[in-house]
Order: C-alpha cells, then sequence, then structure tokens
C-alpha cells in the first residue's frame, strides 16, 4: 500500500512513542498538517511562535526524559525555532524539529519562504536531514529519534519539502529505534579504579552534580556515593534537583552567583569529583586559579567535554549512571567531620540567603514564601527565565523530588520560562508547574499565554515585575560607571494583560500579600498569574565578577565583603561575556 509522506512522518512519530506535538503551521508544512487529521493519538499544541515551539518541545524532554517534538514551516517558520534548538544543543535537551520546504523544483531559485534551513540550524543541532524523496523518510525519522537519544542528548533537525509530503510511497517502517548504553571502555574501567583511590585518600573533597545526572537518571548513585564516603555534594544550575535539595551533605549552587561556602570549598578542595558538567565559565571563573588544590576527577558522557576548560587528573567517559554503579563498591564508608564542620562554620560566617533590609518588596520574599509550598508538595516543578530571578530562585528553592528545577543555562535565553512550563505542564499534567519570570524576559513570549488559555494549561505564573532588564542594570551599576542605558523596561499592566486572555491574576506589592496570593494561585484549577512588583534597585549576591577568581566574590553590604582585597580587583572587560 502507498502511503504519502506527511502520513509517514505522522506513523514514524506514533512509532517513536511521541504524545505531543508543538507547533504553528505554514505553506510548506500543510501537508502535515493535513495528515494529523488522520492521527488524533498525536496530540498538536498550538503555540503563537515558532520559538516558543522549541521551548515547550524542551520543557517536555527535559521532565519526561522522551524525545520533544516542534513542527514549523519553510523560511521564517524555520528561522524562528533556531533560538530554542540552540538552548537544546547547549543544554543537551533531546529534541526532533520537522520543517517544512520549499518544493523540490524550487530549491535554489530563491523562491517565497524559501532557504536553507540545514545550513542555518548546522552549527545548531546534532545532525540534520533534508529528505528529497518520501521513501527515505521512514529510516531518516528513525535515524534522527536515535541520534537525539543517544550520547549526549540534542536537537536534530528533519527538512521535508512540500511536494515529499504530498508524494506516495510504498515504504516498510524499520523498528522504533533504541537507545543502548554501551559497555566501559578499558580505560574508563582503569579510571574508575584510579577515582576510587582519589575519593578514597581525600581529605577534603567535594562533589560537583551537573544537569546529566538528571538526564541519565543517576540521582540515587550520587545520593549513594555522597552517602558512602561523607563528601558534601555542590550542583550547578542545571543539576539543581538531581541531589535532595534538603539533605545535609547538600551545598546548594556553585559559580558566578553560587553560594558563598560553595565557592570556597570547591577553592579548599584537595579533590573535585566533576559528574555530568562541563567547567564552563559560570562554574569556574578565571579557569587558571579554579580549585588550586584540587587534583579533578571528571566524568562526562562526551570525551571532548573532558578536560576541556579545566586540567583533569582522571578523565572517565561514559553513561553517569553506568560509571558510578561500577565506582560505588570501590569507595569506603568515611565521616569528614572536620572537614563538613568547616563548612558549616562558613555558612554561619557568610549567610549567602540573607535579604537586604527595606520596606519594599524583593523577590527573594517571595521566592522564600513559594519554596513553602514545595516543600508542602515535593511534585511540584518550577520553570524560570533568565535573569536575576532566575538565581534567586536557584539560590533560594529547594527540590528534594529529582528533575523538579527547569532553566535556559548554557545560552541563557531570555522569554524560555512560559513556553518551557507549557511543555513541563504538558509531560506532567497532574504536577503544579510555576512560571518564574522577570518582566524584561516574559515580555518576550507573552502571547504564548494564548496557548495556556486554549490548551487549559494550570500554569501558575509568577512575574517579577522591577521594571528594568535586572541583571544588565546591575551590570552596568558594577561594571560601566552607572551608565544606565537600555534598561528601564515599561511593560503593560499584567493583570489586565492576563485577564485579557482569560487568565485569572492579581498584583502583589507588600510583603504580608504574597503567600496569600501564591496559595490562592496553587489552589485554582487553571491558570493564574501574579504581577510582584518589587525593588528596582537590588542586586544579586553573592558574585563572582566575570573574568574574575572565586577569592573576588562580591558578597554585598550584609555580607563580609572581600572583593577589592585584591590588586586584581577589576574586572577584564574582554572576559565579560
Amino acid at each position: 500500500m502507498k502511503i504519502k509522506g506527511s502520513a509517514i512522518i505522522c506513523e514514524s512519530l506514533l512509532r517513536e512513542g511521541v504524545e505531543v506535538i508543538f507547533g504553528h503551521p505554514g505553506g510548506a508544512i500543510l501537508p502535515f498538517y493535513d495528515a494529523l487529521w488522520g492521527y488524533p493519538q498525536l496530540r498538536h499544541i498550538l503555540v503563537r511562535h515558532e520559538q516558543a515551539a522549541a521551548h515547550a518541545a524542551d520543557g517536555y524532554a527535559r521532565v519526561t526524559g522522551k524525545v520533544g517534538v516542534c513542527v514549523a514551516t519553510s523560511g521564517p517558520g524555520a528561522t524562528n525555532l533556531v533560538t530554542g534548538i540552540m538552548a537544546a544543543k547547549a543544554d543537551s535537551v533531546p529534541m526532533v524539529a520537522i520543517t517544512g520546504q520549499v518544493a523540490r523544483p524550487s530549491l535554489g531559485s530563491e523562491a517565497f519562504q524559501e532557504c536553507d534551513t540545514c545550513a542555518i540550524v548546522s552549527p545548531c543541532t546534532k545532525a540534520t536531514f533534508m529528505v528529497m524523496t518520501a521513501r527515505d523518510l521512514p529510516g531518516v525519522m528513525r535515524e534522527a529519534f536515535q541520534v537525539a537519544r543517544e550520547g549526549r542528548p540534542g536537537p536534530v533537525l528533519v527538512d521535508v519539502p512540500r511536494d515529499v509530503q504530498l508524494e506516495e510511497a510504498e515504504v516498510e517502517f524499520p523498528e522504533a529505534s533504541k537507545t543502548e548504553i554501551p559497555p566501559l571502555s578499558d580505560e574508563t574501567l582503569e579510571g574508575i579504579q584510579q577515582a576510587a583511590r582519589l575519593i578514597n585518600d581525600a581529605e577534603r573533597p567535594v562533589i560537583i552534580s551537573g544537569h546529566g545526572i538528571i538526564a541519565s537518571g543517576a540521582s540515587a548513585e550520587v545520593q549513594a556515593l555522597a552517602e558512602t564516603t561523607g563528601i558534601p555534594v555542590i550542583t550547578t544550575l542545571l543539576g539543581l534537583s538531581g541531589f535532595p535539595g534538603n539533605h545535609p551533605l547538600n551545598l546548594g549552587m556553585l559559580g558566578m552567583h553560587g553560594m558563598y561556602w560553595a565557592n570556597m570549598a570547591v577553592d579548599q578542595a584537595d579533590v573535585i569529583v566533576g559528574l555530568a558538567m562541563r567547567f564552563d565559565d559560570r562554574v569556574t571563573g578565571k579557569a587558571s586559579t579554579f580549585a588550586p588544590h584540587a587534583r579533578i576527577i571528571h566524568l562526562d558522557i562526551e570525551a571532548s567535554q573532558v578536560g576541556r576548560n579545566v586540567p583533569v587528573e582522571v578523565p572517565l567517559v561514559g553513561d553517569a549512571k553506568t560509571v558510578l554503579q561500577a565506582l560505588l563498591p570501590l569507595v569506603k564508608g568515611k565521616e569528614r567531620p572536620d572537614w563538613v564542620g568547616h563548612i558549616e562554620g562558613m555558612k554561619r560566617d557568610h549567610p549567602s540567603l540573607a535579604i537586604p533590609s527595606s520596606d519594599k518588596l524583593q523577590a527573594q520574599h517571595v521566592l522564600r514564601d513559594l519554596n513553602e509550598l514545595i516543600q508542602e508538595n515535593p511534585e511540584t516543578v518550577v520553570v524560570t527565565g533568565v535573569g536575576q530571578h532566575q538565581m534567586w530562585a536557584a539560590q533560594f528553592l529547594f527540590f528534594d523530588r529529582c528533575n523538579s528545577f527547569v532553566s535556559s543555562g548554557g545560552l541563557g535565553t531570555m522569554g524560555y520560562e512560559l513556553p518551557a512550563a507549557m511543555g513541563v505542564q504538558a509531560g506532567r499534567p497532574g504536577a503544579p508547574v510555576w512560571s518564574i519570570a522577570g518582566d524584561g524576559g516574559f515580555q518576550m513570549t507573552l502571547q504564548e499565554l494564548a496557548t495556556v488559555t486554549e490548551e487549559k494549561l494550570p500554569v501558575k505564573i509568577a512575574v517579577f515585575n522591577n521594571g528594568y532588564l535586572g541583571m544588565v542594570r546591575q551590570w552596568q551599576e558594577m561594571f560601566f560607571q552607572n551608565h544606565l542605558k537600555a534598561v528601564p523596561i515599561p511593560g503593560p499592566d499584567y493583570v489586565k494583560l492576563a485577564q485579557a486572555y482569560g487568565i485569572e491574576a492579581l498584583r502583589v506589592e507588600d510583603r504580608e500579600d504574597v503567600m496569600p496570593a501564591l496559595r490562592r494561585a496553587q489552589d485554582h484549577d487553571g491558570p493564574f498569574l501574579i504581577e510582584f512588583v518589587v525593588d528596582s534597585t537590588t542586586n544579586l549576591y553573592p558574585m563572582v565578577p566575570p573574568g574574575m577568581s572565586y577569592q573576588d566574590i562580591v558578597t554585598g553590604d550584609f555580607i563580609p565583603n572581600r572583593y577589592g582585597d585584591r590588586e586584581s580587583a577589576a574586572p577584564d572587560e574582554s572576559k565579560m561575556f
């Protein structure tokens, strides 16, 4: 029996276990949308902008462990996906993006809405496929899902000309793709032995747990390693919720806006166990001064990442869960009262979670109260945008349930939060989902309020309105002589805006109104938006200035401030971004 290319795509999606698609139709992809009529099993969520489709697929993939799928037409539809595709690549999120393309006879003619989509997205993906005949579609679709899942996960693009979608072909469908974890190499097995010896002999060790721990399902193994060896655990931004937030060995997040004590523990450590993280610049600060006393063990699924940014003594290449399962029998049970006690002393002396004294509402007040709700219902998932609010959320929220914190890390994409929260809610329909946004980022994708309403997604939206691009304002204040340029960002009446989309909303300006508002939103059956009018002058601390070392940490007025004690206190502007 012959079948159209568009139906082949649908059949392939079903065979790969796809349940939800995020997309926006257009001329070159209309045959696929016509085929969807015959496949009610495939839930299609209509976004209002293609970037949102990619972010929603990203959020869906993170909380389900499945491959996220987004769809767009040719030309501007495809190019609008690029930011979301690159965000997925930066954070190792499995995604298949399907784009329409102009018909084969028009390729290269600068036809209406033609662009070389594969060339544009190639640097942002693990692989791209342009399918020139319908009979190739089953194999290509299978390979796309295989590549998206295997090794370090990431996005794959499949570009399909319009006439290929309409073309009929006699095809056989291959078996659905399977992700098999390869056995550990001899080099890795030898490295595991060496890593165990370093860990057993260490006096001041720390574990740094990254996003790959969540992706590999290795949270239990990390917890077992920490509890067996007595080693404190520090997380990266995307590693949050990969280790129980309230665990006594959890030191919180490290890096540019990490906890003072976490950064100092790394600075003083004699052994660092880096698990499924990249030692990127936001983690290390000035790489040449990072962890000067430490011998580093680095585990990553991708060999090219190991030792890429900092010198590594023990490289471990492989799936995190598999490697840790091999490591655990080799480590010795041990308590480290002196080292843990020293860190506890730094916590007491440098209370990084202090909130500045002010009559105005602080974003930290809101997040501290939201944390109470999270502790009452650990199934809660928090999705953040990018900026000050993102870092405050990372500092003040504690997650005991694995994979409960979703954010754009590697690319730092403003506007990520609302569409990603839609994907999270679609993937976990029974869980409370909070979208935490700054007023600047929220204005980039707020049109998705329409999608939230149409799909009846009960996402709770907290908009922190300080009237500024807060992080940019802080950098201009600290590093550019307070030359505030293009950072005031007036916005609409967010309450009226939400109500215009049919969403319940309210505004909060006073500290005492925060918790009642949060509870009202949490208890509401549908979506709910709260605009929190917060202090526009509050800066985010702690902060390791860009291009500088942990020793140069800026801690703010309410914590003893060491910044300026060193001759090299002026940041290197060339390394700021």
